[in-house]
C-alpha cells in the first residue's frame, strides 16, 4: 500500500485533541526550566493554538509577546486563549519572522522545529531578532525514545503493515536528540547552548480518548489512519486495545518526554 502524504496542520480543534491538551502542560514545565526574566519583549515562532503564549502570561509577566504562526486558523485559536494588550498575532512563517527596535529579549519556539524544512536557516534569522545577550530557548518531542503512546501506535501499525515504517516519527526527527539541538544553536552563533529534560504524564480515561484523536485527520498519525480502508483502520485499533491495558480505574496511564534547548545571542 502506498500512503499519501500529511495533510496540513490546520484544524485547530483537532489538534487540540490530539496533542494540544499535551503542549499545554509541557509549555509550563518548560518555563520553570527556562526561567526566564521578568518584563521581557518576547517572540514566540509557531504558537500553534497558544499552548505557550497562555503559559508566558500566566507565569513570566512579559512586558510584551508577539507570537506568530503560519495558520491563520491556529492563530485565531491561539488569540482566543489570551486576552491581554501586551499581546499581538501575527500571521508569519519561519521566513519572515517579526522584528522589534533593539531586539526582543527572547526568542521561543515550542513543537515546530522539527517541522522546519530548513532549521538551520530559520535559528540564525532567530539570532538575527534578539539583542545581544538575548535568549533563544526551544523544546521538540523526544520521540525517539520518548513518546509512548505514538511509539505504540507506530510500532503496531508497522507491525500490520511494515511500509507505515515510512511514517513513524520515532524512526525520523534526527534534530529531536540532545546533541543535535546543541549543534544547531551553536552552528548559528548561539553561545552557551545547553539541553534539558521535560517530561508529563499523558493519561488517557480510556481507550476511546486514546483512539478518538486517531480519527480527525490532524498530524502524521491521524492523516495515516484516516487513510486507511475500514477493514486495516479496524485492525489497528484492536491491535492497539490489546496492547494498551488500562489500570484498575479504567485510565490508560503513559509518559511523554520533550527535549529542550537554549542559547545566548553574542
Amino acid at each position: 500500500m502506498t500512503y499519501p502524504p500529511d495533510r496540513t496542520w490546520e484544524g485547530a480543534d483537532a489538534y487540540e485533541a490530539f496533542m494540544g491538551r499535551w503542549s499545554r502542560p509541557l509549555a509550563r514545565k518548560f518555563l520553570e526550566w527556562l526561567q526566564p526574566p521578568r518584563s521581557a519583549h518576547w517572540l514566540e515562532v509557531g504558537c500553534g493554538t497558544g499552548a505557550l503564549t497562555s503559559a508566558i502570561f500566566d507565569r513570566c509577566e512579559p512586558a510584551s509577546v508577539v507570537a506568530c504562526d503560519p495558520s491563520a486558523q491556529f492563530l485565531e485559536h491561539a488569540r482566543s486563549q489570551v486576552s491581554d494588550d501586551r499581546a499581538s498575532f501575527v500571521v508569519a512563517g519561519a521566513e519572515n519572522l517579526p522584528r522589534r527596535e533593539g531586539g526582543f529579549d527572547a526568542v521561543v519556539s515550542g513543537l515546530v522545529l522539527n517541522f522546519l524544512p530548513d532549521p538551520a536557516q530559520v535559528v540564525t534569522s532567530i539570532r538575527q531578532r534578539l539583542r545581544t545577550g538575548g535568549t533563544f530557548a526551544a523544546y521538540v518531542w523526544d520521540y525517539s525514545e520518548g513518546m509512548e503512546f505514538l511509539r505504540a501506535f507506530w510500532e503496531e501499525a508497522i507491525a500490520a503493515d511494515p511500509q507505515a515504517a515510512a511514517r513513524a516519527e520515532h524512526l525520523g526527527f534526527p534534530i529531536c536528540r540532545p546533541p543535535a539541538l546543541v549543534s544547531l544553536l551553536e552552528t548559528a552563533g548561539f553561545a552557551q547552548a545547553q539541553v534539558g529534560s521535560l517530561e508529563i504524564p499523558t493519561d488517557f480515561a480510556d481507550f476511546d480518548d486514546y483512539w478518538e484523536p486517531f480519527l480527525r485527520g490532524t498530524g502524521t498519525g491521524p492523516s495515516f489512519v484516516t487513510n486507511l480502508d475500514p477493514p486495516s483502520r479496524e485492525r489497528l485499533r484492536d491491535r492497539l486495545k490489546r496492547r494498551l491495558e488500562p489500570g484498575a480505574d479504567g485510565r490508560i496511564r503513559l509518559k511523554a518526554r520533550a527535549w529542550a534547548v537554549r542559547g545566548s545571542a553574542v
